[in-house]
């Protein structure tokens, strides 16, 4: 792997020069491996969505620098659109951006502005509307007809059909049932596995993050508190509670077990994890 986006001391300030000034992101550095799945998780007004508003340019830093592919984003500022096309952005909620009177037109709308016309535009939809388990039978309908987990489909296939370097997803899942929160997530997990596009993926949901993410960002007070893998982050799962986090429910389940005095391991995160421990004390081979 190699880096695809690099964050340098990043710095975003509000109301500058004002008795409300506040710097909602401070000098944060990190770098995006390409192909990589990174999970950014943190409490409400840590950071996170003026962050990741940095990343394709719609926020300019006060401080620092965004490089994609090693080029600043900002170094040329008329072409900070071409940066759009390139890194993603699907915000929370996006079905109340869709605006076209079909399916179709809407996802239709990223790439026709890309200059995609023809069979190139029409492949580039239907890709799109594919990836994300929309049918042809979708396309003529009315956006406004779909459920809510149908709407965010077609928005998120607005994006994918810019075909980005790289997917920034805000909450994609808020507000879903659990069966749409699952569905949503298994065809984001196909097209990070198929096609190998990077994914930067936002969310309040610890078993979400830990399901999914390779690596996990951790942001407090503007600041990030930890990063690592999720079995290195939610191997600090008091410092996390102590922050106002949460941990999976597994790693919450793993520290109560140790708590009474067995002898797991609370770095686990998903229930294969602790079943493996526990059938290992069982045999007697204590903790894995």
């Amino acid at each position: 792997m190699n880096t695809i986006l690099q964050v340098e001391r990043l710095t975003h300030t509000y109301s500058v020069g004002t008795p409300f000034q506040r710097s909602a992101v401070e000098d944060i550095s990190f770098a995006v491996e390409r192909g990589e799945f990174l999970g950014i998780i943190g409490h409400t007004g840590s950071g996170k969505s003026t962050l990741i508003q940095h990343l394709n340019g719609l926020l300019r830093p006060t401080a620092g620098r965004v490089l994609l592919e090693g080029k600043d984003i900002w170094a040329e500022p008329k072409k900070i659109r071409n940066v759009r096309f390139q890194v993603g952005l699907v915000f929370q909620y996006p079905e109340y951006q869709l605006f076209e009177e079909t399916v179709y037109k809407d996802i239709a709308f990223g790439p026709k502005n890309q200059g995609k016309t023809g069979d190139a535009l029409d492949h580039a939809v239907r890709e799109a509307a594919r990836l994300v388990g929309l049918r042809d039978e979708h396309l003529d309908k009315s956006p406004f007809e779909l459920s809510g987990g149908q709407k965010r489909r077609v928005a998120l296939a607005g994006v994918l059909a810019m075909e980005p370097k790289v997917l920034v997803l805000d909450e994609p899942t808020a507000g879903l049932d659990p069966a749409g929160r699952e569905n949503l997530m298994a065809n984001i997990r196909d097209f990070h596995r198929n096609q190998g596009t990077t994914i930067l993926l936002v969310s309040h949901s610890m078993d979400e993050i830990a399901r999914n993410a390779n690596r996990i960002l951790v942001l407090k007070s503007a600041r990030i508190l930890m990063s690592g893998t999720p079995a290195e982050v939610f191997a600090r799962g008091e410092e996390l509670l102590a922050a106002g986090l949460d941990v999976p429910q597994i790693t919450r389940v793993a520290m109560a077990l140790r708590d009474r005095g067995l002898p797991v391991d609370p770095a686990v995160y998903t229930v294969e994890g602790l079943e493996a421990q526990l059938l290992a004390l069982k045999r007697g081979g204590g903790p894995c």
